[in-house]
């Protein structure tokens, strides 16, 4: 496979691995209902760069790294849990003219990132799927750094490509929505958030 094809290949699987709406998902649509377009791609570059971590870690063969991560599998899955279950309970209860001083808040693009990045990183299983993914799309025999970066690249642009064209999405119907509309989303949003949570902390039990 030459690496223009497998750059799209991997690009396909970026996109089908990051399309499934799930905590992430509903964290990047609730953060862009609220903070604006901005907010919602740091959300989604967050979550891109997570996942490239992981990729590099599998494609690079850092070993000790990966066994150190799922090693620590049930402590991660309870953090991110335990996160998760504060997001939703803060996104059910807050108000709308709370959600305004986020709005303003200086660095809240930088918290967002870096809240969707940690979350990403407390799932180590990740390793595993591309671990997999690189044995699959990597023309055998031919195994390389140039191989492995290519297909990185290519998971990161498909997965980065989603979060755009789910934030569009939600940006063109963000300004249709009433405040009291924006409220009840919140708190449904703010119900699958703590659901999920407590889903990943069970997990780990």
């Amino acid at each position: 496979m030459s690496l223009p094809a497998l750059f799209l290949t991997a690009a396909g699987v970026g996109l089908a691995v990051a399309a499934p709406v799930g905590p992430m998902g509903m964290l990047c649509i609730r953060r862009t209902l609220t903070d604006g377009p901005r907010a919602g791609l740091a959300i989604g570059f967050g979550i891109a760069c997570g996942d490239a971590v992981y990729g590099l870690v599998a494609a690079l063969g850092l070993v000790g790294v990966s066994q150190f991560m799922l090693a620590y599998d049930k402590p991660l899955h309870v953090a991110a849990g335990l996160f998760l279950l504060y997001l939703g309970l803060r996104t059910f209860f807050q108000k709308p003219t709370e959600q305004v001083a986020t709005l303003r808040a200086n660095g809240s693009k930088l918290r967002a990132f870096g809240s969707a990045l940690l979350l990403t990183l407390t799932n180590p299983q990740t390793v595993i799927m591309f671990a997999a993914l690189f044995a699959t799309l990597a023309p055998r025999g031919a195994f390389s750094t140039t191989i492995a970066m290519t297909t990185v690249l290519g998971v990161f642009c498909g997965s980065i490509a989603w979060w755009c064209v789910l934030v569009a999405m939600v940006t063109g119907a963000r300004h249709a929505l009433g405040t009291r509309l924006r409220q009840w989303i919140d708190r449904v949003a703010g119900l699958a958030l703590a659901a999920f949570g407590v889903a990943e902390i069970r997990r780990a039990l």
